[in-house]
């Protein structure tokens, strides 16, 4: 089954009235609907967001030529080759392979959504193929899972009590979790509004807040336990973008509520993990079938590396146990004492006298 086609459908919408977060207002509704076609007649679906969407729309249909002809079921080459275009390689700007020189890195937020969508596609059409949804593709048993409805958007002229109804009436659907939008007005008016919801929604729902990035570690820790009261299950992207993790460490100390943090475009990304997961064990959450198989496919390539890496361990391991009469040492290492790789104290200083 091979890929014979990529298309993709930029979709937009306008909302009713202007929906507003603390960043920013949001007038239109949109994502990006990537459809790729095989050479058997099935069809997979892929959607996406991001912006530009002109940009990202360009990128699919460049990937898609590139990877016409490929085995739609194996979308882990396909995700690959394409991935791997992000590095330089040998040759690749004088376009080795018929590949394209590495990709820019200004363009990387547009170039991952153009190949999640493809991916998504592809999972799409290799649960066709087997006739079984992509959950049990993917180990899954569970044919229900828990969610949650977002709202309280800010709008002009709404009142509190247009916030708490329209929250309630989520409730009243069936939903028996809610996050509400916040951190647009001042604290005080903030917490009123975050009690009014809490009353509507009743003691049993689950409430979370999504803060949008509003506040610094100090103004942080006193919204969470000024809204503590109001049985609030989490805290999303409560800090400003640029602070680090040493200020989530700072925040899980003194908050009473769940801190989360969104990982990507991070000045810090790969400490982020490790350092929440230590402040506050905080539930996992999968925002979207994109953040899910991107992390599922970094997450395969890490392991393969990892592996690797591994193997390079060994070896090197290896020659450096090898006693002094199975080869010279250089004087560098002689004079040095390996006293660069001794930071975290793994190794012993080399003795002057075998530094031959």
């Amino acid at each position: 089954m091979k890929i014979e086609s990529i298309a993709v459908h930029p979709l937009s919408a306008t909302t009713a009235v202007p929906l507003s977060t603390a960043h920013e207002t949001f007038r239109t509704s949109h994502f990006i609907l990537v459809e790729v076609k095989t050479d058997d007649g099935l069809t997979g679906y892929g959607k996406v967001h991001g912006e530009p969407m002109k940009t990202i729309c360009e990128w699919i249909l460049k990937f898609g030529e590139i990877v016409k002809g490929m085995d739609a079921l194996g979308h882990v080459e396909v995700w690959e080759k394409l991935f791997l275009l992000t590095c330089p390689r040998p040759g690749g700007l004088q376009g080795s392979g018929g590949l394209p020189p590495p990709l820019p890195r200004s363009a990387r937020p547009q170039i991952m959504a153009a190949i999640a969508g493809i991916d998504i596609a592809l999972w799409d059409i290799k649960g066709k193929a087997a006739g079984l949804p992509v959950y049990k593709l993917l180990g899954g048993a569970r044919q229900s899972y828990f969610t949650y409805a977002t709202g309280s958007y800010y709008r002009d002229n709404a009142t509190i009590e247009t916030y708490a109804n329209e929250m309630a009436s989520f409730v009243e659907k069936g939903y028996r979790a809610v996050k509400a939008k916040c951190c647009w007005a001042e604290m005080s008016e903030e917490v009123e509004r975050i009690a009014a919801i809490r009353e509507a929604i009743g003691k049993d729902t689950l409430f979370m807040l999504d803060m949008n990035a509003p506040y610094d570690v100090e103004e942080c820790i006193r919204f969470a336990h000024a809204v503590a009261p109001y049985d609030i299950f989490w805290l999303e992207e409560p800090l400003h973008w640029y602070l680090q993790p040493a200020d989530y460490v700072k925040l899980a100390a003194a908050s009473p509520i769940y801190a989360l943090c969104r990982l990507h475009r991070r000045p810090a990304r790969r400490p982020f993990c490790g350092t929440v997961r230590r402040a506050h064990r905080a539930p996992p959450v999968a925002r979207s079938a994109r953040a899910f198989v991107r992390g599922f496919s970094i997450g395969q390539l890490r392991r393969r590396n990892h592996r690797q890496q591994g193997a390079r361990c060994a070896r090197a391991r290896h020659i450096q146990e090898r006693p002094a009469s199975e080869g010279r040492r250089s004087s560098y290492h002689g004079r040095a004492g390996l006293r660069h790789g001794n930071r975290l104290g793994l190794r012993q200083p080399v003795p002057r006298e075998v530094a031959v």
